[in-house]
């Protein structure tokens, strides 16, 4: 990818989080899930590192190895011609430094905005230092500043994941983190964990960046989180774990019953075909 047009992305990408309207980002794991998500009109795609990691043959958590992290989020950028966000976890590195060698590999990959989250299974509360936190996220825009690409980060924090606290005292420590990733160079909050929406129309209103929050099953639909103020709600590995269900469902159904029909399909392999086409293959 030429370092003009993925300069043009990541302001588009950008300027997608100035809502209204709520950015409906939905997390891709491979090539194809990618380019159905685009397809289908969405304006931009985020990677989702479990379903991502599955994809290669690896549990979640930052066991796939970084290379070929990097070569599936290339082939996915390759295909697509919208901003792809990666999730990099923890940032694949054990420092601040090592953080900021992964962010340049991943915009080197054709990424335009990643995902960096705050959990550490080994601290007390479950959550990184501050002060350490706020470093990674602050060598993430150092990279992508040396890089002239001006990424969307955004700064995941786990604190309603890990249920630190009470419900109080978890509001006031998000809010605490918030400002500290907003002033490392942060452009987006990603609050990860449970939600209800009267918590999450408080943090819309009270953190002055964007908020990112996971769209679940049961939950109120998109529109109504733009009426409370969320800028982009994203699927996590939702999309992944229900195709990998109905992969399931065949593979028992055909083992049991020897019946072809469980992988009828109105999606015909000339409409694949389609979808990779010489258009998207000269992106």
């Amino acid at each position: 990818m030429m370092k003009a047009e993925q300069i043009i992305l990541a302001e588009g990408f950008r300027s997608l989080h100035r809502t209204p309207p709520i950015l409906l980002l939905p997390n891709c794991w491979d090539p194809m899930s990618a380019r159905l998500f685009e397809d289908a009109g969405f304006p931009a795609v985020a990677t989702t590192s479990g379903g991502l990691s599955w994809a290669l043959g690896y549990q979640d958590g930052e066991h796939a190895p970084w290379r070929e992290v990097t070569g599936a989020l290339a082939r996915i950028t390759r295909l697509v011609g919208i901003p792809v966000s990666a999730d990099i976890e923890k940032g694949y590195g054990n420092d601040p430094d090592a953080v900021g060698a992964s962010v340049a590999d991943a915009i080197s990959a054709g990424v335009v905005g990643v995902n960096i989250e705050d959990s550490l299974v080994q601290s007390e509360n479950g959550l990184r230092p501050l002060a350490d936190a706020a470093a990674r996220i602050r060598a993430a825009r150092n990279a992508a500043d040396k890089a002239g690409i001006p990424i969307v980060i955004n700064a995941r924090t786990d604190v309603y994941q890990v249920k630190h606290g009470d419900a109080e005292s978890m509001f006031a420590e998000v809010l605490r983190r918030a400002e500290a990733y907003c002033a490392a160079g942060a452009d987006c909050i990603y609050v990860f964990g449970p939600l209800d929406m009267d918590t999450a129309a408080r943090l819309a209103r009270a953190i002055t960046a964007p908020i990112n929050i996971v769209g679940r099953p049961g939950m109120a639909k998109a529109e109504e989180l733009e009426r409370i103020g969320v800028a982009r709600v994203s699927t996590a590995a939702g999309p992944a774990t229900a195709a990998m269900e109905k992969i399931a469902n065949i593979a028992q159904s055909l083992f049991s019953t020897g019946d072809f029909n469980s992988y009828s399909s109105t999606l015909k392999r000339p409409d694949i075909q389609a979808l990779f086409s010489k258009k998207t293959e000269e992106r």
